[in-house]
């Protein structure tokens, strides 16, 4: 294979990239993730999520991502986080197609971000060409030397363990992931809703990876060590059309809990809410969406827009009263569709820490 192939097959999935993108940007809701999903498989309550069948992909569905967002400290006692996202994207329905012919656009996220300086990159592929992949058993995602990958032990039940890896113009990383816990299911048995209207994505977490490994940034290394969060969702229409946006937590209790929660904003004002109360246990509740409280109480300029990077959140039917702040309130990710991400930490009724996502936050204030 040569490199002027290999610079021109890149070149064309950049270019094809930039053409899907700006195509959804138009489109219904953030990233286009509103508009009418007719042709690709339909979301429903009652599917029963089979593994390790689901942690591969689902080409049939017109979006899907493997999410992971981790919480470390390094051996000074600095804390500092990290992402890594692989998003699949089909350009039509009609499954996978093979080779140039493959529907399937990918495109990978990785930050890290400490008190003083947030580092990402982006990257996209082409379907059917080899460039990005994930395969179910034994796991693995990858797009280029970007990968979250298991082995011959990683089990269908945990998935785990995985190592994951990324590298940007400034800032590497490598981290070992275990657990021996199961995955948890979010919503209504993996079926979470996403509006009345019937919007909605199957959807689990391995909330419980405990995480070692190193970062790099500036050309110093340093050995971390924290726990990580891993999301999986799939869906066809994931937002209702007037929904603009979401803010999304993820947080590791000092309780033991584990709480997933997010507020999808609509344009008229009337957000829908909903997440899960994860216990010690790993038995996932469902929580009710008159029962979460999600209020901005500080926000912070980027540019032209006006984020909200500090938060209370409220579950008065678990006695839950915290407050949220950023370890880094300027975790812009300057990607395609830029959006904020980064770790918290949470005070009042329980301690801990965890990760932020806020999408839809344009420069007239989202």
């Amino acid at each position: 294979m040569s490199a002027n192939w290999l610079l021109s097959r890149r070149a064309f999935a950049g270019g094809l990239a930039t053409l899907l993108l700006a195509r959804a940007a138009r489109a219904q809701g953030f990233a286009g993730l509103g508009s009418e999903a007719s042709g690709f498989t339909e979301v429903l309550p009652g599917k029963t999520l089979s593994f390790p069948a689901d942690h591969g992909a689902h080409p049939d569905f017109r979006i899907e991502w493997w999410y992971l967002t981790a919480n470390l400290t390094d051996e000074r006692g600095e804390p500092l986080g990290l992402q890594w996202t692989l998003f699949r994207q089909a350009m039509a329905p009609g499954g996978e197609g093979s080779g140039w012919g493959s529907r399937q656009m990918w495109m990978a996220h990785a930050a890290v971000t400490r008190a003083t300086s947030h580092h990402s990159a982006e990257r996209f592929a082409r379907g059917g060409i080899g460039q990005a992949t994930v395969t179910a058993t034994p796991f693995s995602a990858h797009l280029d030397n970007w990968q979250l990958r298991g082995n011959e032990a990683t089990s269908a039940a945990s998935l785990a363990p995985l190592e994951v890896s990324a590298a940007g113009a400034d800032f590497s990383y490598a981290l070992k992931l275990r657990t021996e816990r199961p995955v948890v299911l979010q919503g209504d048995r993996g079926y979470s809703k996403k509006s009345e209207r019937g919007q909605a994505s199957y959807y689990y977490s391995q909330p419980y990876f405990e995480a070692e490994g190193s970062v790099t940034l500036g050309g110093r290394v340093s050995a971390v060590r924290g726990h990580a969060w891993m999301d999986r969702e799939w869906s066809s229409q994931p937002l209702a059309s007037d929904q603009t946006g979401w803010d999304w937590f993820s947080l590791h209790l000092s309780s033991g809990d584990k709480l997933m929660l997010f507020r999808l904003r609509h344009s008229d004002g009337r957000h829908y809410f909903a997440g899960n109360w994860i216990g010690i246990d790993g038995h996932s509740t469902a929580l009710p969406t008159d029962g979460i409280e999600l209020t901005p109480t500080a926000e912070t300029m980027i540019g032209e827009r006006r984020v909200p990077t500090s938060w209370r959140i409220a579950i008065p039917g678990r006695g839950v009263a915290l407050t949220s702040t950023p370890l880094n309130a300027n975790s812009w990710m300057t990607t395609r569709f830029p959006y904020w991400e980064g770790p918290i930490t949470v005070s009042g009724s329980h301690a801990g820490n965890g990760y932020l996502e806020m999408t839809g936050y344009n420069a007239n204030g989202g």
